[in-house]
């Protein structure tokens, strides 16, 4: 009688590895995911998996069974939003890889590890052009150097752009699945400036085939799992069709990413899916979708000519989206008026109180007013509170019967040196928020949560496409701001 083979895949209650773990499992495998679950979810789990909650820099104590193969998806995997997520980045893709190593070796266990394409983009100048980039790039280098020192059996895949059932959403999702939302919401697909990055868009079908044909067959480096052809960013969009909206420029977005797939081919690998066939079907999925409105409904305590980086930051996103209209809902805090320098075209300003510093008190309340009537009149992609402060309130006040996600942004507050009441009450509010974003995400969860690191990007998750893409592009906005003060 065979001995079933025991497969361990890190990062199997998510989007690759749950395909994974469903494939081994086919093919007679005992299987053990090992998952902390920031990104994956308990709706993956496959039937005949023994799942087990942890970061892979407990593996060792998590899982004490030898196993035969160990394939290695369970690291942090985003691009641009590395950048935010830094301490994550070094904690998933190197502490937690570290202890991945060191548990294969002890084991005398195969390890598939993947790798991540990035590297190879812009002709080898991506793999320094985010803390993502850089850490996937020196973790291939530290696994042909661990095989080297000490003996492991290893083969090394790189994924170009996996996309197929149970893609996850919100700011770690792929561009497909992002586009899938936006076109079934009837909302523009937000395109990232210049639009003709190129990528190789792969199937998850066809990148689990090739996972499991390089842990049997393959050694060394050099896996690289991707589709034939390429498609630009706006090709993709044409390819869903609606409205299409160029969105700024963002940092680590990298121009240029082909697929080298001859070492798989070479071991009978075929790509068996397209892209636009995937298109296609998602489209008679979804069926007729209506347009909606382009607008958002913003809180904010104050605003010009009262406004600090933050609300600067916001007028050059507004200003970069002519098409989108933006309800302001703010006090008239003194009795300066805000200038015709400072107006924008497509901006509404609704202005409540009396002219005094008090009137953020009277935002909650009067605010809550205004939002109720111009919620009758329009229908909204998200509301967006600038600050967890009185603006945030008067969101919540306003009521919830529509479902509208909301999103928090923190900006400058320096949140770990207000009081522990206030603390509490923004706690309440960003946990009752679907997104939230802080340009110091680490200070924001010491200030506010006590939940782990993971609570925070979990809300970030949730809520509306657009909103995620609106998020990023502010960020680069405020961030280039603070960063010219700082000059100064």
């Amino acid at each position: 009688m065979k001995i079933q083979q025991l497969a361990v895949v890190t990062g199997g209650a998510g989007f690759i590895g749950s395909h994974l773990c469903e494939q081994l499992v086919s093919d007679g495998y005992t299987v053990i995911s090992l998952d902390n679950y920031s990104t994956g979810t308990p709706l993956n789990h496959v039937e005949g998996v023994d799942y087990r909650t942890g970061h892979t820099k407990d593996i060792a104590t998590l899982i004490p069974e030898t196993p035969h193969i160990v394939f290695h998806l369970g690291e942090y995997a985003r691009t641009e939003k590395s950048f935010e997520d830094i301490e994550l980045v070094w904690d998933f893709n190197k502490t937690g890889t570290f202890a991945v190593l060191e548990f294969c070796r002890r084991h005398h266990a195969k390890l598939i590890y993947a790798g991540s394409s990035t590297k190879f983009a812009d002709g080898g100048d991506g793999r320094n052009q985010s803390p993502y980039a850089w850490a996937k790039a020196t973790n291939t280098e530290l696994v042909v150097n661990y095989a080297e020192w000490f003996g492991i059996e290893f083969a090394i895949t790189y994924f170009y752009n996996v996309y197929g059932p149970r893609e996850m959403s919100g700011p770690f999702g792929t561009l497909i699945r992002i586009f899938t939302e936006l076109y079934r919401s009837g909302q523009p697909l937000t395109v990232t400036l210049p639009g003709t990055q190129r990528r190789n868009y792969t199937h998850v079908y066809d990148i689990v085939a090739g996972i499991t044909l390089v842990a049997r067959e393959g050694r060394g480096d050099g896996y690289g799992i991707g589709a034939d052809e390429q498609f630009s960013v706006l090709e993709v969009a044409e390819l869903f069709g609606g409205e299409i909206m160029l969105m700024p420029e963002r940092r680590g977005n990298r121009m240029t990413a082909g697929a080298d797939n001859a070492k798989v081919k070479a071991l009978g690998w075929r790509q068996k899916h397209s892209l636009p066939a995937w298109i296609t079907q998602v489209k008679e999925e979804i069926g007729t979708v209506q347009k909606a409105e382009q607008r958002v409904l913003v809180y904010s305590t104050t605003f010009f000519p009262h406004a600090g980086q933050a609300e600067y930051a916001l007028s050059d996103l507004m200003r970069a989206m002519p098409n989108v209209t933006f309800d302001v809902i703010t006090t008239k805090f003194s009795k300066e008026e805000m200038s015709d320098d400072d107006a924008i075209s497509n901006v509404r300003l609704h202005r409540v109180g009396y002219g005094h510093r008090f009137d953020k008190y009277l935002l909650p309340f009067l605010g809550a007013r205004v939002s109720k009537k111009l919620r009758t009149q329009h229908t909204y992609m998200f509301q967006w509170s600038l600050f967890a402060s009185y603006g945030a309130l008067a969101a919540f006040f306003s009521g919830r019967t529509q479902p509208l996600p909301i999103l928090i942004t923190l900006a400058d507050q320096k949140l770990a040196q207000i009081p522990w009441c206030t603390r509490f009450v923004l706690k309440q509010l960003l946990g009752k928020a679907d997104q939230v974003y802080a340009m110091d995400t680490y200070e924001a969860q010491a200030a506010i949560s006590v939940s782990n690191r993971t609570t925070l990007i979990r809300s970030i998750g949730a809520g509306d496409a657009f909103a995620n893409q609106v998020r990023f592009a502010y960020a680069e906005f405020l961030r280039i701001r603070i960063e010219a003060q700082e000059a100064q």
